[in-house]
């Protein structure tokens, strides 16, 4: 009994600290995982599975089947005929009611069909194909998406953070400032004014300092439910923001060739055009005609009780063997209006291709223009900041040193806290559009 408890005891510590491990990611061992768990992700596989069965339901449907049937009936009052009575010797004129066959009847037969030929079995095979086509691009484009939220996710949740540290930081900083300036307001050394300068500065920052310490549970917690894991669970990100915007910086990818037939929404709009193409073709098919071959195998029982099941019941063979074929003759226009609507849908999904071509170069050079617009901005944020950071060291001696006033102090302090945000704003927008254009040329 004591062995059994220290076993269970054991198994429970085990489980408890698995339910409290610890999900460890770089960027890319991120977004690999989300690729494999996200809720889209997995939905969008699914997909694709489907799109392949329903491939093999088109096929089926031109193969043999084979059906069976069994049928059972009990006349409760079975139907009468009328004979000439001069057939049983009666007298001419008249007729004799008879009862033809026993009550209860008994069948069972079993047929097998096969298509020989129809127009609509092959185009739904090349839609089939192409079907299982667009939930490959879709699910490309779902992994893109994926990768694309993982992106932001983790960025974001690396901006959080580095705000709460800077916060932090300058909170110390000037409740330093605040407690040396209120010593000497109190020896009489200074003014009041600039006590109050600083107490309004450190509100901010503290109020500051609030929202960021939510927002970097907020953030991660985003990114937990992006990654498919509980939102809650505990995860720790691998990467600084300063290198992983160093390394989201690369020219090279602004003189990379954008290739219209790798975008994702290219093939997606390619797709719907083969669609469209598809259902003209199977709108005219719909005036050839249909063959089909069949044979039939039965055997029938007849009995006044159900006794079927008997070994000296006789049953009745019978089987036919056939084909139907179906021939459209006229349709009152019916059949003519419904393949010009299939032409107009066609028409209206080249106009789409079209256009799809156009915003899609133009989204290309958007793209390209705002990672190089980032990636300025990151530049010049960072001159900036330690600009900032210069003129705010400055200030802070000469307000020691009683050559400044303490709104002098609270612009530099202010100047400094913008560039700041300015800079961590910068990094994340150059992880972002890098995204962004790699999505557009479809580059991993």
């Amino acid at each position: 009994m004591k062995n059994r408890l220290t076993i269970f005891i054991v198994l429970l510590v085990s489980w408890a600290n698995a339910q409290e491990q610890t999900h460890k990611f770089t960027l890319e061992q991120a977004i690999d995982f989300a690729l494999e768990n996200n809720y889209s992700a997995i939905n969008a596989s699914r997909d694709l599975t489907d799109a392949q069965k329903q491939k093999w339901e088109t096929i089926a449907t031109g193969l043999p089947q084979i059906s069976g049937d069994v049928s059972y009936q009990n006349q409760l009052k079975q139907q009468v005929s009328l004979i000439p009575a001069e057939f049983g010797g009666g007298e001419p004129g008249t007729f004799i009611p008879v009862v033809f066959g026993q009550p209860q009847t008994a069948n069972a037969s079993a047929t097998l069909r096969q298509q020989l030929f129809d127009g609509s079995y092959i185009v739904g095979i090349q839609a089939a194909r192409t079907f299982i086509r667009y939930s490959q691009n879709n699910k490309e484009k779902t992994d893109l998406e994926i990768r694309k939220s993982v992106v932001e996710a983790y960025g974001n949740v690396l901006l959080a953070k580095e705000s709460v540290d800077i916060l932090k930081k300058n909170k110390t900083t000037l409740e330093r400032n605040l407690l040396e300036t209120q010593k000497l307001f109190e020896n009489g050394l200074g003014e009041e004014e600039s006590v109050e300068q600083l107490q309004i500065t450190l509100s901010s920052i503290d109020n500051q300092l609030k929202n960021s310490l939510r927002l970097q549970d907020i953030t991660l917690q985003m990114l937990n439910l992006v990654l498919g894991i509980d939102i809650n669970a505990p995860t720790q990100l691998m990467e600084d923001l300063n290198d992983l915007a160093q390394q989201q910086i690369r020219p090279d990818l602004l003189e990379t060739e954008f290739v219209m037939e790798n975008n994702v929404d290219f093939k997606i709009v390619t797709n719907l055009f083969e669609q469209r193409e598809l259902e003209l073709k199977l709108q005219k098919s719909m005036a050839l005609p249909t063959l089909n071959a069949f044979i039939n195998y039965g055997s029938t029982a007849y009995s006044d009780s159900f006794n079927f099941f008997n070994n000296d019941v006789e049953w009745f063979e019978s089987s036919v063997v056939g084909l139907d074929l179906h021939i459209p003759i006229f349709s009152s226009l019916g059949r003519s209006a419904k393949t010009q609507r299939a032409k107009i849908a066609l028409d209206k999904a080249k106009t789409q291709l079209s256009e799809t071509e156009q915003n899609l170069r133009l989204q290309y050079e958007t793209a390209k223009s705002n990672y190089l617009f980032s990636i300025e901005e990151y530049n010049t944020a960072k001159e900036n900041l330690g600009l900032a950071e210069r003129i705010e060291n400055k200030n802070q001696i000469k307000y020691e040193e009683g050559l400044a006033t303490s709104f002098e102090l609270r612009q530099a302090q202010t100047q400094l806290y913008n560039a700041q945000q300015e800079y961590l704003q910068s990094m994340v927008e150059v992880i972002n559009k890098k995204t962004d254009l790699q999505v557009v040329l479809n580059n991993k």
